[in-house]
């Protein structure tokens, strides 16, 4: 049989089927298919991104909601009662598209409403006569235990992109978007797993490493032969953050003390790991 006939033959292979391939030989578990993607790095055939999000992935498997959910005395919600300048302002300072809808009782989700049902409204100059009753959406309740992967797939199924979580209960505990999710793909990859090494500093090839952003300050000195000081940091990451100014995103990079930093993975919350090149003179 020629390549074309096996090709038109053979089923569609999954993802992870093609990637074990790729990295030649099947994997026994995870920790051994993790091991043999870092090989593949060294190699210089996948990059530490990959990496990342490849882990990420994994992780949701082990995740539940209640690790990531936005709790209920952070949430921006709207009442039923609000008049129109009252939604507006919420809109306006949070920033989001969904919004939870609360009834007579304020511990009670009715709907979700999305801040773009409200723009025929706006350009008829008709915010005065909303009826947020007829604008909200069904909502979906999931219990805190939920674990993220069957979450992401209701989400894409159902085609929704927010959720109220509730407790054993039955009372709403946060809620949680399909954002929330992703962000745990491409953003934070460690768990009490701890896919990565124990080592905090791991060599991709003779010159790039990836490293742990919660690495002590005096791990990361006697590594690369920096100075910097613990007084008021003690991980990398935190002097980081110091040095971005802020909580930097996942591909952002700064150089400091003759080092290239990149953030490989990161959420809203915090740096998690960092790509480490050492500059050349």
């Amino acid at each position: 049989m020629n390549t074309m006939d096996y090709q038109s033959t053979a089923p569609n292979k999954t993802f992870i089927e093609k990637l074990t391939q790729f990295l030649n030989g099947e994997p026994r578990d995870q920790n051994e298919l993790v091991e043999q993607l870092k090989n593949a790095a060294q190699r210089g055939l996948i990059s530490p991104e990959v990496i990342g999000i490849f882990l990420g992935a994994l992780q949701i498997c082990d995740m539940k909601v209640r690790e990531i959910m936005v709790p209920k005395s952070q949430m921006a919600q709207i009442s039923i009662q609000d008049d129109s300048q009252h939604i507006l302002k919420i809109i306006n300072e949070s920033a989001h598209s969904r919004f939870p809808v609360t009834g007579d009782n304020p511990d009670e989700v009715e709907g979700i409403l999305l801040a773009k049902d409200l723009l025929p409204l706006a350009s008829e100059n008709k915010l005065d006569k909303i009826d947020i009753k007829k604008l909200i959406r069904p909502v979906n309740f999931i219990p805190e235990s939920k674990r993220l992967n069957r979450l992401l797939s209701e989400f894409r199924e159902n085609r929704s992109h927010m959720a109220i979580v509730v407790d054993e209960y039955g009372a709403v505990a946060g809620l949680v978007t399909i954002e929330d999710v992703l962000e745990q793909i491409v953003g934070d990859i460690e768990d009490e797993h701890d896919y990565l090494e124990e080592t905090p500093i791991t060599a991709i090839n003779q010159q790039d490493f990836v490293v742990k952003a919660m690495t002590p300050i005096e791990d990361f000195n006697e590594h690369f032969g920096t100075q910097f000081t613990d007084a008021e940091f003690d991980t990398i990451g935190g002097i980081l953050v110091h040095h971005f100014g802020h909580i930097p995103q996942r591909g952002d990079s700064i150089i400091i003390q003759d080092l290239s930093f990149k953030i490989l993975n990161a959420d809203h919350r915090a740096i998690r790991l960092l790509q480490v090149t050492p500059q050349v003179a």
